[in-house]
């Protein structure tokens, strides 16, 4: 199977504007995203997707590749996918432009699952991990995921999920990570949907999919690092560093 990464990077963040051009150490944010998921050496090709003529020019400044979004797009899989139309590619991989701390053992399990013939039914994987501390639980900047026995999802949401009626059951929180992997056509459909009720008022791009009836195959990682979201997520990264 050829495989590429895809970095969404969209310079006009909500909560963050321009976190991704934000110095992280000795490099913007963006730069430490896109050198890592190159470092995996698990792709035939690492691109950023970006409406920003800064974001572009510091990745091919720096002898990256980067390709400039024609239209306005709401999420980044609506970015990656007019990009992807014109690249013969069979699995692409959206690597969110804000996690820098991207490690090739998670990349790699997430593209396990399309291999070998379980793998075949598989359209749509994601990434999650256990959360256990209670601020981040409550905290809506964290997208919480339910799954199903064989960890199909079930629902993604800001709030808290599920929520635990009974306080004395263990329930186990994960926390959706923003990397995804997708058969090129099952992108390719995404885009042609309208969006749906739950994304539109969750505002989890993902939840397309769950409405209109595709799995997605969430695998369980180790923590990744930080998303960087806001101000404060950029001190914890570079702590991180230090």
């Amino acid at each position: 199977m050829k495989t590429a990464a895809f970095i969404p990077a969209r310079y006009a963040a909500t909560r963050f504007p321009a976190k991704l051009m934000q110095t992280l150490g000795s490099k913007t944010v963006i730069r430490h995203t896109y050198d890592n998921t190159l470092a995996t050496e698990l792709f035939d090709d690492v691109y950023v997707v970006t409406d920003s003529d800064i974001i572009f020019q510091e990745i091919t400044t720096h002898g990256g590749k980067a390709i400039m979004s024609k239209k306005t797009h709401e999420s980044g899989s609506d970015r990656i996918a007019e990009a992807v139309a014109g690249i013969e590619v069979d699995i692409v991989v959206n690597v969110q432009g804000d996690e820098p701390f991207v490690k090739r053992q998670p990349l790699e399990q997430l593209l396990q699952v399309f291999e070998a013939e379980a793998g075949q039914s598989v359209q749509v994987a994601s990434l999650m991990q256990v959360l256990k501390e209670k601020q981040f639980i409550e905290d809506p900047n964290y997208v919480k995921v339910a799954v199903d026995r064989n960890y199909n999802a079930l629902m993604f949401s800001r709030s808290v999920l599920p929520y635990p009626r009974d306080r004395a059951l263990p329930i186990t929180y994960y926390e959706h990570i923003g990397v995804y992997a997708f058969r090129k056509q099952a992108l390719l459909n995404f885009t042609d949907w309208p969006m749906t009720p739950l994304e539109a008022a969750e505002k989890i791009e993902c939840l397309r999919y769950l409405e209109y009836g595709v799995s997605i195959k969430m695998v369980v990682t180790d923590y990744m690092g930080v998303e960087i979201d806001t101000p404060e997520d950029l001190e914890r990264a570079s702590r991180m560093l230090s």
